[in-house]
């Protein structure tokens, strides 16, 4: 990198943020959550964790294979099979990159490696080095290096940028630090080592203080030059640092900073919603830049500022990130060109024209139904098209019976491997009454750790967009539905949820 203020954006929602609980994704999923990062022009997309199991390698080499403008990462352990495996994922990559890592601090070295500072060393060095043979472009993070000992940090990146890394990582893993403190510790390792200026520093803060986007800034204020992110703030616990927070803090106040991104910042809002769709996780109304509420002015006062001139209360425009396109004026006699080229525009590319075909027969029957069609809209119906191509179950019709004072009851039929069943159940209300006539057929023995609605758009016409989080031994998974009825939204979301509990595909974490 050249240019000394300019920071590299280091996208891991494809990775860290899939550490979610529920917030697994598919491959498809995936490749149009990365192309969408790409039109972000986002310097560095860690697409995931190529050993974790076969449908992450597989999602990995994908997007190696396609995305062309952005380097693609994969996180490897400091392992020979975890190395191995990142590299021939990446083997087709215009540019790639393996992220190596291994915990320096002394709790994680004592209990979790069970290995003596100097074996750590040994190890880091040598994965390095065998990184170093498969790829030019090779990142080492030190897991915990918020916890650790500024002496031992400061052998072990001396001895890692020799051996070929070119970015350092330290990541503040359990949301541990401050930012005065993270930023001194940046600044006093870039001072002490002596090749530092071989290397890119880079920081990855996690959110369990509320302090990742702070602890960042701070980090980049002090001579780091590579943030780690995800949109959205997604990511295991409390998250990571946001993305759309960092990019636009460091826009905004550039004047403070002297620091700037190669963002295109107009494709935020459709990243974090495309990110919601596809996770299942709502944005909160008033989360920064990319909330419902970011840009809403209700006070008398804000309001009569704004109208005079708007800087009085705003200190970027809804323009800047995105919000200004979001509109989409279609309906029942839009053609089946201009759906797919609105589609494309929000990075959806369909596969076949089977999948187009579906997806139109869906948007026709949505425009029936609503009279202004929105790019939310539009990007529910792909998510709710495309859970529909894993089934074992299918919800094939859905009748309730709800009244004041008596006991909703639903009849549901649903085929199990094209086989129908009817069953009826009754309820504390409609939805519960939906789901157990479900649970009458499947008999999945899974328990409900989440039921979310979330209107997609304003207005009573709007579609719900529902998310049940389910869990079975251990393992948790999210389904997906939407409809202009709720309750029909949240029978497809729980029949979602039941067909991920049936994929076979197992990921492994990579700390684990």
């Amino acid at each position: 990198m050249t240019d000394n203020n300019r920071v590299i954006i280091f996208d891991t929602t494809l990775r860290d943020g899939e550490q979610s609980p529920g917030a697994s994704m598919t491959r498809e999923e995936k490749m149009r959550i990365a192309k969408q990062l790409e039109k972000m022009r986002v310097d560095v997309i860690e697409a995931g964790f190529a050993i974790a199991s076969p449908g992450d390698f597989e999602s990995v080499k994908s997007i190696a294979d396609t995305i062309k403008d952005s380097t693609i990462c994969s996180l490897s352990r400091a392992l020979d099979a975890d190395i191995d495996r990142a590299g021939e994922a990446l083997k087709n990559a215009n540019s790639g990159r393996i992220h190596t890592f291994i915990a320096t601090s002394p709790i994680h070295m004592q209990y979790k490696l069970q290995m003596e500072p100097p074996k750590v060393i040994e190890q880091a060095v040598y994965a390095v080095k065998r990184a170093r043979n498969l790829i030019d472009d090779v990142e080492f993070s030190l897991e915990d290096a918020s916890r650790s000992e500024l002496d031992f940090m400061c052998r072990i990146i001396e001895q890692v940028i020799d051996a070929g890394a070119r970015t350092i990582n330290i990541p503040d893993t359990v949301g541990y630090a401050v930012p005065e403190e993270f930023g001194h510790t940046i600044k006093q390792l870039i001072e002490r080592i002596p090749n530092s200026d071989k290397a890119i520093f880079s920081v990855h803060c996690h959110n369990d203080l509320g302090l990742a986007v702070a602890n960042s800034l701070a980090a980049v204020n002090c001579g780091a030059r590579q943030v780690e992110c995800t949109i959205n703030g997604l990511g295991e616990r409390a998250g990571n640092a946001s993305l759309e927070e960092i990019v636009m803090a460091l826009r905004t106040r550039e004047d403070v900073m002297g620091l700037h991104t190669g963002i295109d910042t107009t494709q935020i809002v459709p990243a974090s919603r495309l990110v919601s769709s596809v996770t299942g996780f709502p944005v909160q109304p008033n989360k920064a830049i990319v909330g419902a509420n970011a840009f809403a002015h209700e006070s008398g006062i804000h309001q009569d500022g704004v109208l005079k001139h708007r800087e009085t209360y705003e200190i970027m425009t809804a323009q800047d990130v995105g919000w200004n396109a979001n509109k989409m004026v279609m309906g029942k006699h839009s053609g089946r060109s201009a759906f797919r080229s609105r589609l494309e525009e929000l990075g959806t590319v369909f596969e076949s024209d089977a999948e187009l075909n579906e997806a139109f027969a869906r948007f026709k029957d949505l425009a029936d139904k609503k009279h202004e069609i929105f790019d939310e809209d539009l990007q529910a119906l792909v998510s709710d098209t495309r859970a529909s191509h894993y089934e074992k179950y299918k919800l094939s019709s859905l009748s309730v019976t709800s009244q004041t004072g008596e006991t909703p009851v639903a009849n549901v039929t649903l085929a199990v491997d094209d086989q129908e069943s009817v069953s009826e159940a009754s309820g504390s209300g409609p939805v519960d009454a939906a789901f157990k006539a479900i649970e009458a057929t499947v008999n999945s023995q899974a328990s409900l750790e989440l039921y979310s609605v979330n209107a997609i758009t304003s207005g009573t016409d709007s579609q719900g967009e529902v998310t049940v989080r389910l869990e079975k031994g251990g393992r948790i998974v999210n389904g997906l539905g939407a409809d202009t009825d709720i309750i029909i939204a949240s029978a497809k979301a729980y029949v979602h949820a039941l067909n991920m509990l049936e994929s076979t595909e197992e990921k492994a974490h990579p700390q684990v």
